[in-house]
């Protein structure tokens, strides 16, 4: 559905893109992350387990900035997956307001199960562009994040 604000055409046009790249990563975000109730995770818990998967173990601040959330909200995700056994803390022992995030052994064999279908899903959702698509919206989404 386009806007229904009454501006200039350049304020339509922008709020229109705007609503259907916001509706197209809710239904592309909604597809691909649907399967991730069967395994009892949110799409913000999946994202911690596939960070500290392929990066190895993370401080908090740096996985908070990693997944785009901040560090309050990613200590509610990782008590968690904590009291699920799937990560745990560990505080430096050289700056003890450092502390530090890894996957249990658990938490590796769930990310480890989970993860080929993830990546299926996701090349099913966006086999409705052709590669030459993908580039091309990849790269408008990249400088459409970067701003001016």
């Amino acid at each position: 559905m386009p806007t229904h604000f009454d501006g200039s055409s350049t304020e339509c046009l922008a709020l229109d893109s705007f609503i259907k790249l916001v509706r197209a990563a809710d239904s592309v975000s909604d597809q691909i992350n649907n399967h991730l109730r069967e395994y009892g995770l949110t799409v913000s818990q999946f994202g911690v387990l596939e960070a500290l998967y392929h990066l190895g173990v993370l401080n908090q601040s740096d996985l908070a900035q990693k997944l785009l959330k901040s560090t309050g909200n990613l200590t509610t995700v990782v008590d968690n997956l904590a009291k699920q056994g799937l990560v745990e803390r560990q505080r430096c022992l050289q700056d003890r307001r450092v502390i530090y995030i890894h996957l249990t052994d658990a938490g590796r064999e769930m990310i480890k199960s989970i993860l080929p279908s993830h990546v299926a899903g996701v090349v099913d959702v966006f086999s409705v562009l052709s590669p030459e698509e993908q580039v091309e919206l990849g790269g408008l989404l990249r400088r459409l994040g970067k701003g001016k």
